[in-house]
């Protein structure tokens, strides 16, 4: 089972339809680290007032955290603005679970990051929280396309596609949009004379640098299911977990006709 330092994951979505749970919580059971960093919209409280979708692998996650507490793992949440709510309780443990606004990760080499959500930059959500609402719907609309188009691929043997991903990286205004985030993130690293920032919020892995600054980026686990990595010596690795599971598909196919032909 991997050992990691620390491990960083943000945009879960519990409680609604697109939240890829049951591989969530497969990582959680194969993946150790000393310190979990939840980075925020962990828990929709947008999609619960409208209706919660909440079947028992939400419960299951939650509870994988909390056993890990119980077990020594030491577990940081940051809300985002998804789970904003929870921002009145920072500075208090909530089953073990220390809840922060944001705060300072180091490396074993002294290396300083910026932990924080990443809402703050959004001038959708700081100054027009309704045209956020509305674009959390349209949001909702491209994810739900996603569940038939990857029945049919999976049907033909093909990996994993998401429209909402692949319209994020075509769409020009898409991505001037995490281009400047990803430039205020890493602005305000410097300002804060750290050596980089891990954040979430634009459902956008990445881990590249902005001159001497290291931005990196959790994803999500709606489409893409990525976490950061820190390694026993300060690396930091981005997890792109579809791929791992997708990986192992062909070898259990092998071992399977080994089986059948055996017989």
């Amino acid at each position: 089972m991997p050992k990691y330092r620390s491990l960083f994951i943000s945009d879960v979505h519990l409680g609604t339809r697109a939240c890829q749970a049951e591989l969530l919580l497969g990582f959680l059971k194969e993946n150790e680290a000393d310190t979990i960093y939840l980075v925020g919209d962990i828990v929709d409280f947008w999609r619960i007032r409208r209706g919660a979708v909440w079947p028992q692998s939400h419960n299951d996650v939650l509870q994988k955290l909390l056993r890990k507490v119980r077990k020594g793992t030491r577990v940081i949440f940051i809300p985002g603005n998804h789970d904003d709510g929870l921002r009145q309780y920072c500075g208090q443990k909530f089953g073990g679970i220390d809840i922060l606004m944001q705060t300072i990760h180091e490396t074993p080499d002294g290396n300083r990051y910026v932990v924080m959500h990443g809402d703050e930059f959004d001038v959708v959500v700081r100054y027009a929280k309704w045209l956020a609402f509305l674009g959390d719907r349209g949001y909702q609309l491209a994810l739900w396309t996603n569940a038939p188009v990857n029945f049919i691929r999976r049907r033909l043997g093909l990996g994993y596609w998401s429209l909402s991903g692949y319209l994020k990286l075509r769409v020009k205004s898409a991505v001037n949009f995490i281009g400047e985030f990803e430039r205020k993130l890493s602005k305000e690293a410097k300002r804060r004379n750290a050596n980089g920032v891990i954040c979430g919020h634009i459902h956008h892995a990445a881990s590249r640098q902005f001159s001497d600054i290291h931005y990196l980026n959790c994803g999500d686990w709606v489409e893409s299911c990525t976490a950061i990595g820190e390694t026993c010596d300060g690396e930091f690795k981005l997890i792109r977990w579809h791929d791992v599971v997708r990986a192992r598909e062909p070898a259990a196919d092998t071992v399977g006709k080994t089986k059948l032909e055996a017989a």
